[in-house]
């Protein structure tokens, strides 16, 4: 008898196993379509295209002033720097406003309290971590 009933279990285990892949099949096949299709269409796009080179067609083209001087110009990276810094406290606010409304639910005080105290926590000593380096010295 529990043999019978060893044998029931692994039936209806491999029964459930067959269902949860065959799920993942279909994402699988769905995901190796899209990469086919936009396969095939850069594919279509490189056959049909014309070439036809010209020096007026591969000069860099600058809002159709004609280049003067290097292709290379120095960039500042403090811009990226402060627009990264800008990003970072955006999504901090994104996550403060549903803090918020968590916070003033029946239940959820202290534990809400703690875990936003974690991540302005986290945000801080990024920001100490950005002063530290004198990323956020303006010269």
């Amino acid at each position: 008898m529990r043999e019978t009933l060893g044998h029931s279990t692994d039936a209806a285990a491999n029964v459930i196993a067959a269902g949860y892949f065959r799920s993942y099949s279909v994402v699988g096949l769905l995901a190796l379509i899209g990469v086919l299709f936009v396969a095939v269409a850069f594919g279509a796009a490189r056959l049909l295209r014309p070439v036809v080179p010209t020096p007026e067609k591969l000069l860099t083209y600058e809002c159709g002033v004609d280049p003067v001087g290097e292709g290379w110009a120095h960039t500042q990276v403090r811009y990226y720097v402060y627009a990264f810094l800008y990003v970072i406290f955006a999504v901090d606010s994104i996550f403060l406003f549903p803090w918020a409304t968590v916070f003033a639910a029946p239940g959820y005080g202290a534990t809400t309290l703690v875990e936003m105290f974690i991540f302005l926590g986290f945000l801080a000593v990024g920001l100490l971590y950005a002063y530290k380096k004198g990323v956020l010295a303006w010269t």
